[in-house]
């Protein structure tokens, strides 16, 4: 399966996407299709031994719309540019003819000043507007009557068109009846108006894309043959060593190798305070060096940096439709169709109970017009790409819709104990020694075994044991047993390193040392035993702090009602005494790693689960939650792993996800309800539901603008996300 973004031109409502989404997922070989109205993008999964992207193309374009390929640098912003200045041009054009028109057939009107040929004139000065300006309206109307549907478009051109048409009627051959070019007019400027201000709504909905993509800088100081030459950014290769002056941009992500700095990583994470660096840590390309010159060498450029990831991420979330956008895709598929019948209906029954031609045929228009659903496609999407967007600002990365739709439902949440609740990186603080062996020969037997192990303890005992300047051991026959340690042999003797557990199996008494056992793992300290044979040869306990945030976090999630859990593969006594230190109730203690998807899956039959780990070795219960929330700095492995990846490593974050996830519901279901209520409440009104009983009949004039402020205020609500605090 291969995956292509095409840019689609063309569409002027959801009806147009929905038109689109259905022929492609019909289409033999495409195996998804999302086509996103507010960002006018297509994401397509199809199998290109059947299909080809030119074919793909060909399809869109046989539906009336143009598509292009979206390669890999093009921006949306220069889309939505176009966009904007080709409404701008289209309504200031449309301008110099409709205000003469108004002022004639309106102003002159009501003042009883007569010019003469007056008709003649608002003729030609309708015309073209009518076709000219209007026809867009016509090719999209057409294309959607080829695909035997209809479309906003559909709506504007026979709202316009019976206006027009009708005026040349009366002009040519009864002039008593009226005529309502200007109507036409200032109807299509004001349409045009509309989507001239949409767009220009639209595109600070991608706020935040741009500002991404306005981090990353244009050239590095590159340090080649021993001399500094500055060159592009795309020119840089894997391998190179970059200079870094204060106050400039890092180009790429990399590993420093000299020197030490403070860097601001804010536009990264969110995180305000700079971070320390020094020789050995990793740097993220379009951070600030705030302080000293550092060299680093270039381990990732182009489209595998962090911010490139993180710009990707960003987009693809806001491309993704959420399930809530399901229902506002089936109304707009029958809402059309049902409006052009209305209005047929009005027209009949108006002319049927003796109103007149020209009665019937205002409020008919008014019914078309005032109708477009514009509004109820862009209430969604608009509202996902400011929430994402926002999101990214805070260095929450939300993949996609339909988490950022679930997340608000989440009942339960679990934080994995190890670079979660805890920093990830602990220390040895105690060796307790039996019989006549010393604390360094201990020590040394133990970094032995623990030198091949990847568990995250082993880095803590390794570290110490360097400190103490003790010389590690060569094993053999090393053997690693899950969830309960490692047995090797140092010379030739065979050791026994791990938990309880592992000397329990291995029949080695601990009864002796209860009271040290319990006193260390009431300290919220993991306690591990080396033995050889049945000998208990010491105890070593390793602690790792936590996070400042931690006890902030469950606090907060506890008042949203949301339970919060500890999941460790650490002894009971042991979680519960972390547990306890920052408010959190119920632990699974002792869980082996392949068992934490089961834990995920126990708590599911009670409700919606966020299960919050650091996205290395949790990947299957992130996986197995509603919501996977990884914890990891840009991580690879957290990026492919979370449904919500959390930049700043803050527990605190996992519940400004949750409450993002409930801001952006609420601003989708206000969007909804509006736009829905508008046109439940218009559509009679501009019928003349009203009129017997109040003489008041809506102009088609009044709908065209209101109909055009309606889209307009959807995405403004949408908008005013970005001012809610997280």
């Amino acid at each position: 399966m291969k995956k292509t973004k095409l840019q689609i031109s063309g569409m002027t409502c959801s009806s147009c996407a929905t038109v689109i989404d259905k022929s492609l997922k019909k289409t033999k070989g495409v195996h998804e299709a999302t086509i996103n109205f507010a960002t006018s993008k297509a994401r397509i999964i199809f199998d290109e031994k059947i299909i080809s992207e030119k074919e793909i193309i060909k399809t869109i374009k046989s539906k009336g719309y143009n598509a292009s390929f979206l390669k890999a640098g093009d921006k949306h912003a220069d889309f939505l540019k176009k966009e904007i200045n080709y409404y701008k041009k289209m309504f200031l054009l449309s301008l110099i003819f409709a205000i003469p028109a108004f002022v004639i057939g309106m102003i002159f009107m009501w003042m009883k000043i007569h010019i003469p040929f007056n008709d003649y004139i608002l003729w030609a000065l309708a015309t073209p507007i009518q076709f000219y300006i209007g026809k867009r309206f016509y090719l999209g109307a057409w294309a959607a009557l080829k695909n035997k549907t209809a479309n906003m478009d559909s709506l504007i051109a026979l709202g316009t068109s019976a206006a027009y048409f009708f005026s040349v009627y009366a002009v040519l051959f009864n002039p008593s009846l009226g005529q309502y070019f200007e109507t036409s007019a200032i109807l299509i400027t004001l349409v045009v108006m509309g989507k001239w201000l949409e767009a220009i709504a639209k595109g600070k909905t991608s706020d935040a894309i741009k500002k991404l993509m306005g981090l990353s800088p244009k050239t590095a100081l590159v340090i080649r043959n021993k001399k500094e030459i500055r060159i592009p950014i795309e020119e840089v290769i894997v391998g190179d060593i970059i200079l870094v002056k204060p106050g400039e941009k890092i180009p790429v992500d990399g590993k420093l190798t000299s020197g030490h700095s403070s860097i601001d990583e804010s536009m990264i994470t969110g995180e305000s305070i700079p971070i320390e660096k020094n020789i050995g840590d990793l740097v993220i390309g379009g951070t600030i060096n705030k302080l000293g010159a550092f060299q680093f060498k270039a381990t990732k450029i182009g489209a595998d940096t962090t911010l490139a990831q993180i710009i990707k991420l960003v987009e693809e979330a806001q491309e993704t439709k959420a399930p809530i956008q399901r229902f506002a895709d089936l109304v707009s598929a029958y809402f059309v169709p049902t409006v052009i019948a209305i209005s047929l209906i009005t027209f009949i029954t108006w002319v049927t109970f003796g109103a007149g031609i020209s009665f019937a045929l205002i409020a008919s228009v008014a019914v078309l017009v005032i109708a477009c659903p514009c509004a109820l496609g862009l209430a969604t999407p608009t509202a996902i790409m400011v929430g994402t967007g926002k999101g990214a600002n805070k260095g929450i990365l939300i993949k996609g819709g339909e988490a950022l739709e679930t997340a608000h439902q989440i009942k339960y949440v679990i934080f994995d104990k190890t670079g979660t609740i805890t920093k990830g990186k602990p220390e040895l603080t105690d060796l307790i020694t039996f019989g006549k062996n010393k604390e360094k020969d201990i020590l040394k037997i133990v970094a032995g075994l623990e030198k091949q192990s990847e568990h995250p303890l082993a880095e803590a005992i390794i570290n110490h044991a360097m400190k103490e300047k003790v010389s590690i051991p060569k094993v053999t026959a090393f053997k690693a047993i899950l969830g309960h340690g490692i047995k090797a042999k140092v010379g030739r003797k065979e050791y026994f390193f791990g938990n309880t557990k592992l000397m329990k199996d291995n029949k080695v008494s601990l009864k002796k040392e209860l009271d040290n056992i319990n006193k260390l793992e009431e300290e919220g300290k993991t306690v591990m035993f080396l033995a050889s044979g049945k000998e208990l040869l010491g105890i070593i306990a390793v602690a790792d702090k936590l996070r400042e945030s931690s006890g902030k976090a469950v606090s907060k999630l506890k008042k949203m009602g949301i339970k919060v859990y500890m999941i460790t593969g650490d002894n009971k006594r042991t979680a519960k005494a972390i547990a306890k230190s920052v408010g959190i109730k119920n632990v699974f203690a002792e869980v082996l790693p392949k068992d934490k998807a089961n834990y995920v899956k126990k708590l599911q039959r009670k409700g919606k689960v966020a299960m919050v780990g650091d996205g290395i070795n949790d990947a299957p219960a992130l996986a197995q939650a509603e919501i996977g929330i990884a914890m990891g700095s840009g991580t690879d492995v957290a990026m492919e792993t979370g449904n919500i990846v959390l930049m700043r490593d803050n527990p605190v974050d996992v519940a400004k996800a949750i409450k993002l996830s409930k801001l952006t519901m609420s601003k989708i279901r206000g969007n909804l309800f509006w736009a829905l209520f508008y046109n439940v409440l218009g559509i009679p009104i501009a019928a003349g539901v009203l009129y017997p009983y109040t003489g008041w009949l809506l102009s088609p004039i009044i709908a065209g603008g209101a109909m055009a402020m309606s889209s307009v205020s959807v995405v403004t609500n949408s908008l005013l996300l970005k001012f809610k605090k997280l």
